[in-house]
């Protein structure tokens, strides 16, 4: 199947269907000597699993990672070669689909599959369904550890901002959330009130047979200046067709998004200003920073240094239990009472699999910068490594 391989430099290929023997998927183009620690990629894993609380899916995968390849086999290293992460399905029921699997789903990729290839695998949904995405968490938890390791700083945290009218976002610092606020309640959500409330409303969703959806919020800090390409390859762009590739993702905005419009170019620019040594944490060279964020991070489609910033949307869950109008591939206009183990909302899952995406993004940017003008490079480096020696030709600060 084409289009299944993401990146340039750092390439992840995803195999396997919802209700076959295996997922998973193959890296290719990691750096070699990087310790993976395998229990934190479990653990990585863990927040994407199905059945962990009850807002998700029931079924019950324990989603146990086995490196099969690209890794020592007493250190724990990468070796260079192709990393291979297999996940096996233990509790997919095929039975669960059988009697109405002739007939198209509304709003699912069934009749597409079909419309492409002439056949489909009906079973989860195969391909389309959101188990694909373990081979990207799993994938996302080893780009992280390799970024980690050249950027410690960086640090990247999804939450869930908004459940059908519930709406976080005016009670969250975006800039201070953290990953344990984040897990700490099951919808996701770091704020408490609007967690429970959220909660309530996917309960009651679920009750009713029904589904919801919102907005995830994900802010990438310590992001380097000078990742992206300047034309087609921007890290805007390719940070969209991250999303946008992920079961559910109908929207991204970045930065001020669409309330852009609202304002005048003037009110809207990100002014500069130069923080002296000593105000910032980068070392004995000025610090480049801007004063708001509205670009959310990306400028001319190369990182600016400031936060990544995005908001994402989420269509409410495609398989409800409640009957609906539906044809078959016979020709026939039939009725639909789906049947099987959903997700009433996509959102508290999703947070991993963005944050794994945003990973996987980043990680193949700064392999891209590298091999192009080595590493470090002059975004890195400062005005001083720019040949401005002594801080000669250094804009003032303030």
């Amino acid at each position: 199947m084409a289009g299944s391989t993401f990146g340039s430099a750092f390439r992840v290929t995803t195999f396997g269907e919802s209700h076959g023997p295996a997922v998973g998927c193959i890296i290719d183009g990691c750096p070699p000597g990087i310790a993976l620690d395998l229990a934190q990629l479990q653990a990585f894993m863990a927040r994407r699993r199905p059945g962990q609380s009850r807002l998700v899916t029931p079924r019950d995968e324990e989603d146990a990672v086995e490196v099969l390849s690209g890794l020592e086999q007493d250190g724990g290293r990468t070796l260079g070669s192709p990393i291979l992460l297999l996940v096996r399905n233990k509790d997919q029921r095929s039975k669960s689909y059988e009697e109405w699997h002739h007939i198209y789903r509304p709003s699912h990729a069934d009749f597409g599959y079909d419309a492409k290839y002439g056949l489909r695998a009906w079973q989860g949904g195969g391909r389309a369904s959101a188990r694909e995405t373990v081979g990207r968490v799993a994938a996302g938890a080893v780009a992280e550890q390799v970024l980690a390791g050249r950027f410690p700083a960086l640090r990247i945290v999804a939450w869930v901002e908004r459940v059908g009218p519930i709406d976080a976002r005016q009670a969250i610092d975006a800039l201070s959330v953290t990953r344990a606020e984040v897990d700490a309640h099951p919808t996701r959500c770091p704020e408490r009130t609007s967690a429970e409330s959220m909660e309530a409303a996917i309960l009651e969703a679920k009750k009713q047979g029904d589904s919801l959806g919102g907005y995830l919020r994900l802010v990438v800090h310590g992001v380097p200046p000078g990742l992206g390409e300047p034309v087609f390859d921007k890290l805007d762009a390719l940070l969209a067709q991250a999303f946008l590739s992920l079961p559910a993702c109908k929207g991204i905005e970045i930065g001020s998004g669409f309330a852009g419009p609202e304002m005048t170019g003037l009110q809207h620019n990100d002014p500069y200003r130069w923080l002296p040594p000593g105000e910032h944490a980068a070392g004995r060279t000025p610090q480049l920073i801007t004063t708001s964020n509205r670009s959310g991070g990306i400028q001319g489609g190369i990182s600016n240094g400031m936060p990544i910033d995005l908001r994402l949307v989420f269509k409410p869950t495609a398989t409800v239990l409640q009957p609906q109008d539906s044809a078959d591939d016979a020709g026939n206009n039939v009725p639909l009472q789906a049947k099987g183990r959903h997700d009433p909302c996509v959102l508290p899952r999703a947070v991993p699999i963005v944050e794994a995406m945003a990973a996987l993004v980043i990680v193949d940017c700064w392999l891209r910068q590298r091999a192009q003008v080595g590493d470090p490079w002059p975004g890195l480096q400062g005005p001083v490594a720019r040949g401005e020696a002594d801080g000669a030709g250094v804009p003032p600060a303030g």
